[in-house]
């Protein structure tokens, strides 16, 4: 288990209590102290989850053990059918997707990916799509739409990918035309960031009807450190850049960008699988029964006046 920073106390105390089950060996003698230990573990690990810090937020969001996309398939789907290229260019590993059936209810899903040691990265290119990524998305959400599926996106990246090829292949023109086809899609869209939720790298695919967060991510315009380095010409002001940004799931429910915060184990994502992945579901099933009820006439007015509804602008009187 990899520690972050500020959960060295645990870390400390947790090694202690791998030593001593170590030479206990069924020795009920250290039993006690164990015990102790476990308790105090428990009690620190509270405190310090109770308080955390937005910039604190954002570290467990990229925690390299955290659950990615492909991990939250494997847990919550009873079958997939992964689907790949976008029928122009090729086919982009930081985004996947295909046909899955969820509790007997068949939804196209798409998400993010990041690779696990250093090849996988290279491999996914660090979650970060070139247009035909996205444009393999829209194929897929078209698809979707055709046979009346509905569509679940799990958002996880640090941003779209911003080298020269990916520009030179119409970067913001793939993001834009999938904003615009995400906009009338017929069929109910569900967006769950589960990690980072970065800029049009995010919002490529999490135009939905109904947006929920993972309880230790972030969803902005901008990375604290993008921000730091814009603003103070330096990424030593991203702790304060991650708090003005307000980018946690708890400010983005009161600004009513998101619909709900799905809980993660204590300690983050990365510490339960399973519990993370039934939380997942359980809010996808539940989005999807509420959702199915609508009409697409209906699904269309609500995505457009949602998004239509964020944010505060003032018309200037006419002079």
């Amino acid at each position: 288990m990899q520690y972050l920073d500020f959960e060295q106390p645990i870390a400390e105390l947790e090694k202690k209590i791998e030593e001593l089950n170590e030479i206990s060996v069924g020795d009920e003698v250290l039993k006690p102290e164990i015990d102790r230990l476990k308790k105090k573990a428990n009690q620190l690990r509270e405190s310090i989850f109770s308080n955390l810090t937005h910039w604190q937020r954002v570290q467990l969001a990229r925690h390299p053990d955290r659950p990615y996309t492909l991990d939250y398939i494997d847990l919550i789907a009873e079958d997939f059918i992964e689907l790949h290229g976008d029928r122009y260019y090729a086919d982009d590993k930081a985004i996947v997707g295909g046909l899955a059936v969820i509790d007997g209810k068949s939804v196209m899903i798409i998400g993010h990916q990041k690779g696990r040691n250093t090849k996988g990265r290279q491999y996914r290119n660090f979650g970060m799509a070139n247009p035909e990524g996205y444009r393999k998305a829209h194929r897929l959400m078209k698809l979707a739409e055709k046979f009346g599926i509905p569509i679940v996106t799990l958002l996880d990246t640090p941003g779209a990918f911003p080298g020269l090829e990916a520009e030179e292949r119409g970067q913001a023109e793939a993001i834009a035309k999938n904003l615009k086809m995400m906009a009338v899609l017929e069929v109910p869209i569900i967006s769950i960031v589960i990690g980072e939720g970065a800029s049009g790298g995010a919002i490529g695919i999490g135009m939905g009807n109904e947006i929920y967060m993972m309880e230790n991510t972030w969803y902005s315009v901008i990375s604290p450190e993008s921000c730091s380095s814009i603003l103070w010409k330096t990424w030593e002001f991203k702790e304060q850049a991650a708090t003005n940004l307000k980018l946690t799931a708890k400010d983005l429910l009161e600004l009513k960008i998101i619909d709900g915060v799905i809980e993660e184990p204590l300690g983050g994502a990365h510490r339960d699988y399973k519990q993370s992945a039934e939380a997942v579901k359980d809010q996808i099933m539940k989005s999807l029964k509420r959702l199915k009820k609508m009409k697409p006439e209906k699904l269309i007015d609500q995505r457009i006046e949602k998004y239509s509804g964020m944010g505060v602008w003032v018309e200037a009187g006419k002079k």
